[in-house]
């Protein structure tokens, strides 16, 4: 061995090696992020300007195409691809959508989300530094390519919600369209009460309590299973398997896979949930069990006895108790409220193979918020 060649035998060089990485990977993150939200921010003003110079000008539907027309060819000399009259019309409907967002009124915590972004750089011991260096002025912390999908989002408090689950989730652009293409919103604004669907648009899906995680229906599109043609409980969990992520996408936050057909033991007879998770927000074990025909109270009392025995043999003090739902091709809630009690931590929840009338479940929502405010009002008289 040559006197002077240097061996690493030190074990620390190992924790030396995981903390510089760790900051290398946190510093492309960071300037990828940077790089998207800058890219946002510029074509914000660039629509700014373009709508200021129409207002200026004539106003007539042909003038305002010229202007991009002629605008679009000069920016493509200059700058390359990326500025056709295609683009530029998307631009300037972003600043419209977008315009009248004012500091203060961001639809999530910017500050939580910046303080996340900053995190790797000396800023994290001077929080003042953080919000000073990178607090955006109208809260924009998605790529371009979110935002061409959620400005086409007509409902501003759907529009607000998307974007709230998109940041904190960290939905990919397929993820986003898929998310608004299936109704999330109202699927969830459904099943909660007017209050409850106003925090939707400010702080996004929070979840707090079992109700929480129930969406009605669950819209299992992806499954490539045809609606008219029969299939197997078997079937429709092998699916499921086969597609968790999406499958877990689709229930929502905080849900952990552990087990398909879990397999307990009571008095010398074998039982089987069909699906076992976890949600981490909640704290507790969530079993779902699918039933392609009819729901009957046979089923909601096996539910039971599911929830029973992890509550009494599976669940730790520290826990929260478990959940049941029977995920089933039709529910029937007077059913359900007629056979268990009152707090029974069990739902039936409906799926669909096929994605939701979106017109249908808006016009929904907004004869739900109606009657909610006119059965207020009659109880303030």
């Amino acid at each position: 061995m040559i006197a002077n060649e240097f061996v690493f035998t030190d074990k620390g060089i190992d924790s030396l090696f995981d903390k510089v990485a760790g900051l290398i990977e946190q510093a492309r993150t960071y300037i990828a992020t940077s790089i998207n939200i800058a890219e946002v921010y510029t074509k914000y003003h660039i629509g700014q300007h373009i709508v200021e110079y129409e207002q200026e000008g004539n106003t007539r539907a042909q003038y305002g195409k010229q202007v991009l027309k002629g605008l679009s060819e000069r920016l493509t000399a200059r700058f390359g691809s990326g500025w056709s009259y295609a683009n530029m019309k998307n631009i300037r409907q972003f600043y419209i959508v977008y315009s009248n967002r004012q500091p203060g009124d961001y639809p999530f915590e910017v500050e939580k989300a910046n303080r996340r972004l900053a995190n790797y750089t000396d800023y994290s011991e001077n929080p003042n530094d953080i919000q000073a260096k990178t607090l955006p002025e109208n809260g924009f912390m998605l790529s371009w390519s979110h935002y061409l999908i959620l400005m086409r989002v007509e409902n501003p408090e759907a529009r607000s919600f998307y974007e709230i689950e998109c940041a904190q989730q960290q939905w990919s652009k397929r993820q986003l369209s898929r998310q608004v293409g299936c109704s999330l919103y109202e699927r969830l604004a459904l099943s909660r009460n007017k209050d409850e669907v106003k925090r939707l648009a400010k702080e996004g899906q929070t979840i707090e309590k079992p109700s929480d995680i129930i969406k009605n229906p669950i819209t299992l599109e992806f499954l490539g299973l045809k609606p008219d043609v029969a299939y197997s409980e078997s079937k429709l969990e092998n699916a499921i398997i086969s597609r968790m992520q999406q499958f877990l996408l689709e229930l929502g936050k905080g849900f952990l896979f552990e087990a398909r057909q879990k397999r307990f033991t009571f008095e010398e007879q074998h039982f089987y949930v069909d699906l076992v998770f976890y949600n981490r927000l909640l704290q507790c074990y969530v079993l779902i069990d699918l039933k392609t025909d009819k729901l009957s109270h046979q089923d909601l009392g096996q539910m039971q006895m599911y929830v029973n025995y992890y509550d009494r043999y599976i669940k730790q003090d520290f826990e929260k108790p478990t959940i049941g739902i029977l995920l089933c091709e039709r529910k029937n809630d007077a059913l359900v409220e007629l056979t268990l009690p009152k707090d029974a931590n069990i739902y039936a929840s409906a799926y669909q193979l096929y994605l939701p009338d979106k017109a249908l479940l808006q016009a929904k929502v907004k004869e739900w918020i109606e009657e909610f405010e006119e059965n207020n009002a009659c109880c303030d008289l």
